[in-house]
C-alpha cells in the first residue's frame, strides 16, 4: 500500500503562511507531479510529506496511519534529492546499500537487494566504480537505486533532473516512467519544469502561494484549465490570452480588433488560445489580424509571432514549410471550439463552439 493523505495541512515560518490548509488525496500506485514557480511551497510540501519539516497544521495520514507528529525514519518513505548526495569514497554498491547496511541487515540480503535494483536502473556493470566515475545521469540513477532497496511505502522526488542537460533530463524522465510502471509504487515528484509534468505525471497539482489551483490529468490540465494561471503555466509555449467582451449579438469582440462566433455563458473578460490552435490567414479572413514580427523555425514547426497594437504579441504554431515575411501583415483564424474562456476574476467559464 502506499496511500498519502493531506487534510488542511499547512506549513509557517515565523507566522508566514507557506502552505495554507491543503486537502489532497494520492492513491496507491499513482503518479503524483507538484509543479508552479519558485517559492509557490512545493518543495515545503514535499518535505513536510517525508518528516523533514513539521507540520504546523493539519495533518499527514500514511496507509491509515496518521504519521504528522511521526519522525522520517517511521514514515517508511524514500526521497531522491536534487543533489545526488553519494559518498565519494564508496562504490556505487556501496552506495546503494549503505541504508540497508545501517539497518544492521544480513550481507547476503543486502547483495541480493542491490542486484535487484541495479539490474531494473542498468546497473550492474557499474557496481564496483565511485561516483568520480559516473556521469551525471549514472549517479542519478544510483540515487534512485539507494532508494529503490528500501522498498519504501512512496518515492519522493525533489526535482532530481534539474542539475542534467538537456539530453541527459529526456533520457532520464524515460528511466523513471519505466521505473513507475515496473515497481508499480506511489510517487511524488516535485519540478518547476511543467515538461517533465506533462509527460511523467498520472496527475498534476498545480500550486501557487502554497494552494493548489488546480489538479488532475495532464490532458484535463491543458484543455481545461480551471483559471488564468493554470492555462499559462501548463503548456509550452504558453497559451496566447487576448482581451475580449461581449457583443450585443452573441459574439465576442476582440478589443476591437474582431469578432468571434462563440457561445459562452457568465461574461468573458479574456479568451485563451494555445498556439497549435491559431492559423495564418489573409488578414481579410481572420478573426484579427497583426504584423509578424518574429518567425522561429523549429524543425517540425515555425512559431510565428505576430503583433496586434490592442491585442499584444500572438504566438501561432504554423507548419514549418509556412512561408513567413517579417513586417507582412497578416490574419490570425482562432479555432472555436478549442479557445478557453475567462471572467474578470481570472476563472474559467464555460466553452462551447458556435
Amino acid at each position: 500500500m502506499g496511500t498519502i493523505l493531506l487534510e488542511k495541512a499547512g506549513k509557517r515560518y515565523s507566522g508566514v503562511e507557506i502552505i495554507r490548509d491543503l486537502d489532497l488525496a494520492i492513491a496507491d500506485g499513482e503518479f503524483v507531479v507538484i509543479v508552479g514557480p519558485s517559492g509557490c511551497g512545493k518543495s515545503t510540501l514535499l518535505r513536510m510529506i517525508a518528516g523533514i519539516e513539521e507540520t504546523t497544521s493539519g495533518r499527514i495520514v500514511i496507509d491509515g496511519r496518521d504519521v504528522t507528529k511521526a519522525p522520517p525514519v517511521e514514515r517508511e518513505l524514500a526521497m531522491v534529492f536534487q543533489s545526488y548526495a553519494l559518498y565519494p569514497h564508496m562504490t556505487v554498491r556501496q552506495n546503494m546499500g549503505f541504508g540497508l547496511k545501517l539497518a544492521k541487515l544480513p550481507s547476503a540480503a543486502i547483495r541480493a537487494k542491490v542486484d535487484e535494483a541495479a539490474e531494473a536502473l542498468k546497473l550492474t556493470p557499474l557496481l564496483d566504480r565511485y561516483p568520480r566515475q559516473l556521469s551525471g545521469g549514472q549517479r542519478q540513477r544510483v540515487a534512485i537505486g539507494r532508494a529503490i532497496v528500501r522498498q519504501p511505502t512512496a518515492f519522493l522526488f525533489d526535482e532530481p533532473l534539474s542539475n542534467l542537460d538537456a539530453a541527459l533530463r529526456v533520457d532520464m524522465r524515460l528511466e523513471i516512467a519505466r521505473l513507475h510502471r515496473t515497481l508499480g509504487a506511489t510517487m511524488i515528484y516535485v519540478t518547476h519544469d511543467q515538461v517533465e509534468a506533462m509527460t511523467l505525471a498520472d496527475r498534476i497539482v498545480v500550486l501557487k502561494d502554497g494552494r493548489i489551483m488546480q489538479h488532475g490529468s495532464p490532458h484535463e490540465l491543458y484543455e481545461r484549465p480551471a483559471n488564468l494561471f493554470v492555462a499559462q503555466f501548463i503548456g509550452s509555449p504558453k497559451m496566447n490570452v487576448l482581451d475580449c467582451m461581449p457583443a450585443g449579438d452573441g459574439t465576442l469582440d476582440l478589443a476591437g480588433e474582431g469578432r468571434i462566433d462563440l457561445a459562452f455563458s457568465g461574461a468573458p473578460t479574456r479568451l485563451g488560445a494555445r498556439p497549435e490552435h491559431l492559423r495564418l490567414v489573409s488578414p481579410e479572413a481572420g478573426h484579427c489580424r497583426g504584423t509578424i514580427e518574429v518567425a522561429e523555425y523549429l524543425g517540425a514547426s515555425t512559431s510565428v509571432f505576430v503583433r496586434n497594437d490592442r491585442l499584444g504579441l500572438v504566438n501561432i504554431n504554423a507548419p514549418a514549410d509556412t512561408p513567413v515575411r517579417i513586417g507582412e501583415t497578416v490574419g490570425i483564424a482562432i479555432d472555436a471550439g478549442r479557445a478557453s474562456l475567462f471572467g474578470a476574476d481570472g476563472v474559467s467559464l464555460e466553452r462551447r463552439a458556435g
